[in-house]
């Protein structure tokens, strides 16, 4: 959609969120990334005479920007701080886009600095606990047999291919059967090529074998219950009814399998390079944090297990 200073704000904040759909975001992010766009130009709104336009919200001051941070910072009640730096972050990108595609900056929106936030470490699981959520998922007898098969399958997926729920979720039909490697496309349009263990090949084989849904090879590989496309929100419920049968802790989500890969392969000397090329990370910074996981479980093991830990 062709911008200019006459356009109105909610034209280029739908031209914008288009072209991060058209980027492969997340449909979760796509509607946090709105969300605080829209707070931002309702606040904007407050602050003129008369109706918003583009040209107020690019040429929007220092202290126009302060006075909306201080201005969420003031909700009851108050936005955590990971919400303050993720509605700053959309603001920001709002502003690099009109920018970069409309020629239109504003150098104080670059300059504003959100809140410092606590680096959290991933929390893995460890083997045994990995393989006994596999274990009870393939062995629990109050669910039929294919969506035994289908769990066990998008499981292996994180586990043993270190893929996002997201991504497991995204593979189409025609994607199966798989071969000795997957193409996957994960956040921000970045493309990555995965070996394939024999397991995880071997347990989508036998979801397709018990499906009972016929699949058209445009159609979503996982299929919930009724026939309709699996989703994210089944596949959490499904770990945090194994986790309180096998007695496990609230870390044991679908993200901690991810996490899980890579902090095993860690642990098992496999390069930190190949293990961000796997994850997909862009920065090797994040995948560095699985070294820190993996420092802390050796301390912990040597504190209790030498004479005098």
């Amino acid at each position: 959609m062709p911008l200019n200073l006459a356009s109105s704000p909610d034209d280029a904040g739908r031209a914008w969120l288009d072209s991060l759909k058209a980027r492969r975001f997340s449909p979760r992010t796509l509607e946090a990334y709105g969300h605080a766009f829209r707070g931002y130009v309702a606040h904007l709104s407050g602050t003129v005479s008369g109706n918003l336009t583009l040209d107020d919200v690019v040429r929007v001051s220092s202290a126009d920007l302060r006075g909306w941070m201080a201005h969420l910072r003031s909700k009851t009640p108050p936005l955590l701080a990971r919400s303050l730096a993720q509605h700053l972050s959309a603001v920001k990108s709002f502003h690099k886009w009109l920018d970069l595609h409309h020629d239109l900056p504003n150098a104080q929106v670059e300059l504003l600095r959100g809140p410092r936030l606590k680096t959290s470490l991933p929390r893995p699981l460890n083997e045994d606990q990995a393989l006994g959520l596999l274990h009870e998922t393939e062995m629990d007898s109050d669910r039929e047999d294919w969506e035994n098969a289908r769990d066990l399958a998008v499981f292996l997926l994180l586990y043993g291919l270190g893929l996002r729920i997201s991504e497991a979720l995204s593979l189409l039909a025609r994607d199966a059967p798989l071969g000795e490697t997957l193409r996957v496309t994960g956040k921000g349009n970045k493309m990555r090529l995965l070996p394939v263990l024999p397991a995880v090949r071997e347990a989508v084989e036998a979801y397709r074998a018990q499906l009972p849904f016929a699949l058209q090879p445009e159609d979503r590989l996982f299929r919930a219950k009724r026939g309709g496309d699996l989703s994210p929100r089944h596949v959490q419920a499904r770990v945090q009814h194994l986790r309180s049968r096998l007695g496990l802790s609230d870390r044991a989500t679908p993200h901690a399998l991810r996490h899980s890969f890579a902090t095993h392969l860690l642990g098992s000397g496999a390069d930190l390079r190949a293990i961000q090329e796997l994850l997909g990370h862009a920065s090797l910074s994040t995948t560095q944090k699985y070294t820190q996981v993996d420092t802390e479980r050796l301390l912990s093991a040597y504190a209790a297990a030498h004479p005098k830990g």
